[in-house]
């Protein structure tokens, strides 16, 4: 049996009815206004308000009320559509113009059922295709297009179960999200204990510039089958060129063009983009080669352990402390040059033994958060696959006999 499809716009109980977005203060006053921010990709996100004036009696009108859905009308072609169910997490909250806001008839549609369904691919690849814009950055969907959305009608019990069942997962997520932002909360707070002066951990730990442990290496090669072209990224270090960034074939002469050749164990930074982490050292088991407006540098293996040097120069406490040796009079050409890196100070332990010690605790910290973080991202995976198979009529869940609609 399939199920009836009905458009979104005869299951309103109210117009959709845009937001608005007054000019906020700076202080809190005990109003609030929504930032786009709020309307994540997993739901509601109540961190992202901020002060809605006081005075203001429009604002009054756009206030929100528990079952209000929440629909981002304006955004990234990724985020444009991002939808949440407001259940109360925020007094006296009203929306901005760049959100929608509706009602549903609660005896047809189940309100969890239609949160989840809107955060699937099917709703998402509806308002991805209706938006319109002339760029990327900022594409749009309109009423007629949310009132548009056909929606699945599934017998309202069975609607119920499978919000119900959704939301196991759900709360899986969540529960795993919030012990990774823990686990950071650990790390960093050893990395405080550990590299910044004056704590008990490091008392009797040397200060020495970075040029001390890394060397600066200018082997330069042309990309090949044996050493292929690769990338560094904030999010994975030195990785494989994808097609989002080998824009390559805009070189023109690239069979001649010479690239900077990374060691495995080699430390890579990217001198514009330092002071926001694009740090990394290359756990890539051969040798490759990298664009030479990057930095490579060797590790001097022989006096520092290169696990520990990873965690000092790539932790927060560090960029944080590239953000201010960024040189340049032009924002978008503001670059940490290679001295003013080297130049760089960090706290180390004197002898290999105490800092293989030391690197060994971080580094359990690390796979730990790491391990977490696979452990996310399986259960998005399943979530996504249940989600495809449930919303979709593909699997049915059982309702007890002799329950009707």
């Amino acid at each position: 049996m399939t199920w009836e499809k009905i458009r979104l716009s005869e299951l309103l109980t109210s117009p959709i009815q845009n937001g608005y977005s007054p000019i906020c203060p700076e202080r809190p006053n005990g109003k609030w206004i929504l930032g786009l921010g709020a309307l994540k990709g997993s739901g509601f996100d109540s961190t992202q308000i901020k002060p809605a004036p006081i005075n203001d009696s429009k604002v009054n009108d756009f206030l929100l009320q528990p079952g209000d859905f929440l629909v981002s009308r304006s955004n990234t072609l990724d985020k444009v559509g991002r939808a949440a169910l407001f259940t109360g997490q925020v007094n006296n909250c009203a929306y901005p113009d760049l959100m929608m806001r509706f009602r549903i008839d609660e005896s047809r549609l189940y309100q969890g059922f239609l949160e989840m369904f809107l955060r699937s691919s099917e709703a998402v690849r509806h308002f991805q295709r209706c938006a319109s814009g002339t760029s990327e950055t900022m594409v749009k969907i309109n009423k007629g297009v949310l009132e548009k959305l056909p929606v699945p009608l599934p017998p309202y019990k069975e609607q119920v179960a499978i919000a119900e069942l959704l939301a196991i997962w759900n709360c899986a997520i969540e529960k795993t999200e919030r012990l990774i932002a823990a686990k950071d909360r650990y790390l960093c707070a050893l990395y405080q204990k550990c590299f910044q002066a004056g704590t008990s951990m490091n008392a009797s730990w040397k200060s020495r510039k970075l040029a001390t442990y890394l060397v600066a290496r200018n082997e330069k090669a042309i990309p090949s089958g044996d050493v292929p072209l690769y990338s560094l990224t904030i999010e994975n270090g030195v990785t494989a060129k994808t097609d989002r960034y080998n824009r390559d074939f805009l070189v023109k002469d690239m069979d001649s063009k010479t690239y900077k050749v990374v060691y495995p164990g080699d430390v890579v930074f990217n001198p514009a983009n330092l002071r926001w982490g694009a740090i990394a050292r290359s756990v890539v088991e051969h040798k490759v080669v990298i664009s030479p407006i990057y930095e490579v540098l060797e590790i001097k293996k022989d006096i520092v352990d290169p696990e520990l040097l990873t965690h000092a120069i790539t932790c927060p406490r560090q960029i944080g402390i590239y953000a201010t040796k960024t040189e340049g009079t032009l924002i978008e050409r503001m670059a940490v040059k290679l001295d003013a890196f080297l130049f760089t100070e960090i706290l180390l332990p004197e002898t290999l033994e105490e800092q293989r010690k030391i690197a060994a605790l971080l580094c359990t910290a690390r796979k730990e958060i790491d391990l977490l973080k696979k452990q996310l991202e399986a259960y998005r995976q399943q979530k996504r696959g249940l989600m495809q198979k449930l919303l979709t009529g593909q699997w049915r869940v059982k309702i007890n006999k002799g329950e009707t609609n």
